[in-house]
């Protein structure tokens, strides 16, 4: 997504303009877009146009309209969203009141006011217009003194940095120079990579090369983690399992691609943006099944977790932010911070996603506790023996 102005006042209350360039954007302005937000873009309306001899015929004219949204529709297949709203601002074609339905499709700006941007929306609005924040597929493309570090999306590839360095040919009865050249390059790929990676985003870290330097880089890597006393670079043996190394024919960044393609590689990183949700919501289910106190879901129940900062991991579905009721969407955002500010993990799921499906089947919420609370347990029995009662 990318943003063209961004103008909020110190009460979060504002507006953005966006331009969609991918089909995720549209997703993402999906969940942008809520009830009772105002709405500019450019639009067809059909009209009723009087000749000079009196008579009318219907006509289609380009104008632009801003509406106060009351429904909006996503239709992934055609990457369209639809949303319908009163206009709100005078224009030659349409009166003020009047319904009119506006189309957001690709590559057209639309700029967006909310009365309130909270923290959810404004996660939101960084995760769309961020690619760092979304790529969750990073990459080392690189062959003796070159390489690129890259970040991967569904539709682009982003070079966050290039290390070139000239590298002495090693001479016979001697590699001294050209050994001490290569570690020297590969401690700059080190920093480079620390530097420009976040690997809580990250599920994936391809390091492909010719050759055997992808795994005399490897080495390098993980014995300088294993020494050093920089937090961020001992970090890296903590994401140890993601890297993968594969073969390429150099370290320019076209080679990028042939290395994608190796059917390996297609199968080891295959979904790789939706594997943390996948295991967060495995680990709930063994939780329920094994420690059944420390695994809860409902708002309800999360919500009195909550109170006593037992939440370690909140598991939550986007589709419960686009609620239609105002007081409602506040609770989930409200529990959202509070969680964040307990330093507990919040996972968003998306609804569009299998994990997010099957979410959505625990009533798109759910908790892993850091401690048990036989006491809640007991209570949602007591109301589970109550429904069955009342049926």
């Amino acid at each position: 997504m990318k943003l063209i102005h961004r103008n909020f006042d110190k009460n979060n209350s504002g507006s953005v303009k966006l331009v969609p360039e991918e089909s995720e954007d549209m997703w993402h302005a999906y969940n942008l877009v809520a009830e009772g937000d105002h709405l500019r873009a450019s639009t067809v309306r059909k009209v009723n146009m009087e000749s000079a001899t009196g008579s009318t015929s219907a006509q289609k004219v380009n104008t632009t309209l801003t509406i106060q949204v009351e429904s909006v529709d996503f239709d992934s297949q055609a990457c369209v969203l639809r949303v319908k709203g009163r206009n709100v601002q005078e224009n030659p074609y349409v009166k003020m009141g009047a319904y009119h339905t506006i189309d957001l499709e690709l590559n057209r700006a639309f700029t967006l006011g909310k009365h309130e941007w909270d923290s959810v929306a404004q996660d939101r609005l960084d995760l769309a217009c961020d690619p760092s924040q979304r790529a969750d597929l990073a990459a080392i493309v690189m062959q003796e003194g070159l390489a690129h570090i890259c970040l991967v999306t569904s539709s682009m590839t982003l070079v966050r940095a290039r290390i070139e360095n000239t590298i002495p040919r090693k001479k016979r009865g001697s590699c001294t120079q050209h050994d001490k050249a290569m570690n020297k390059f590969y401690e700059q790929v080190v920093q480079g990579l620390v530097r420009h990676i976040n690997f809580n985003v990250v599920k994936a870290v391809l390091v492909a090369s010719p050759g055997f330097v992808k795994e005399q880089f490897c080495h390098y890597m993980f014995q300088m983690a294993t020494t050093s006393e920089d937090k961020e670079t001992r970090a890296l043996l903590e994401h140890r399992p993601k890297f993968v190394m594969v073969h390429s024919s150099s370290g320019h960044k076209q080679a990028l691609r042939e290395a994608l393609s190796d059917p390996a590689v297609a199968s080891r990183l295959a979904d790789t943006k939706a594997a943390g949700e996948v295991k967060a919501l495995d680990a709930f289910y063994n939780m329920l099944q094994n420690e059944p106190a420390r695994a809860f879901y409902g708002i309800n129940h999360t919500e009195r977790a909550n109170e006593a900062q037992a939440i370690e991991t909140l598991l939550i579905s986007d589709s419960l932010f686009r609620s239609r009721d105002l007081q409602t969407r506040r609770r989930y955002v409200k529990l959202v911070d509070s969680v964040r500010e307990n330093c507990g993990d919040v996972k968003i799921f998306s609804s569009l996603h299998i994990s997010g499906e099957q979410l959505s089947q625990l009533s798109g919420i759910a908790a892993i506790l850091r401690f048990p609370m036989p006491d809640l347990e007991e209570e949602e029995a007591q109301e589970t023996s109550s429904d069955d009662d009342n049926t």
